[in-house]
């Protein structure tokens, strides 16, 4: 199982991720959580924010959880996944693929502004960043869109849309078999 969680940076993927997490690997033990900041890490940050740097480190997050997949390890992955032939790619070649776009609006994260992104972006002192000077293309087949322009005390429900999934649901139902 492969549930993909897509948004915008700033949109609550990390955080919904990290509960998601919490939530499953209790039944899951073989439960891996990836997320683009922490991939570029492990590979030494050798790809910058350019679109192929991006792309790149896409590559890498598709490839990466359909070879975690393919050993019954699941992932729970954040990324902004600004590809639309990755996501396509996901749905392809992994078996049990889910898709969560976490929509929030830039306006609405230019006001949380969590990690100092979009206020410089807007001012022209930041380039590539997603949704101002790069192109977000909003998913159009994912399994779930969760709006998240609201105030953030709902992440847990927002937690239990994520693990409701059917591929969740089947993932969760094969390990207490084990």
């Amino acid at each position: 199982m492969v549930i993909w969680i897509i948004g915008l940076s700033g949109s609550g993927k990390t955080t919904l991720s990290k509960l998601v997490y919490e939530r499953l690997k209790p039944m899951m033990p073989t439960l891996v959580r990836l997320d683009g900041d922490i991939i570029r890490e492990l590979f030494g940050n050798d790809v910058d924010y350019s679109i192929e740097g991006r792309r790149k480190n896409a590559e890498r997050l598709s490839r990466l959880s359909k070879f975690f997949a393919d050993q019954n390890i699941s992932i729970i992955a954040a990324v902004l996944s600004i590809f639309p032939e990755w996501q396509k790619w996901n749905r392809n070649n992994i078996a049990e693929y889910a898709q969560v776009y976490l929509k929030a609006s830039v306006d609405t994260l230019a006001r949380r502004d969590e990690k100092n992104l979009y206020i410089p972006a807007f001012q022209g002192r930041l380039k590539n960043v997603v949704g101002v000077d790069i192109a977000f293309p909003e998913p159009v087949n994912s399994d779930i869109t969760i709006d998240n322009t609201g105030e953030r005390d709902n992440l847990g429900e927002l937690a239990e849309q994520v693990i409701s999934l059917p591929a969740a649901q089947e993932a969760i139902l094969r390990c207490k078999r084990k």
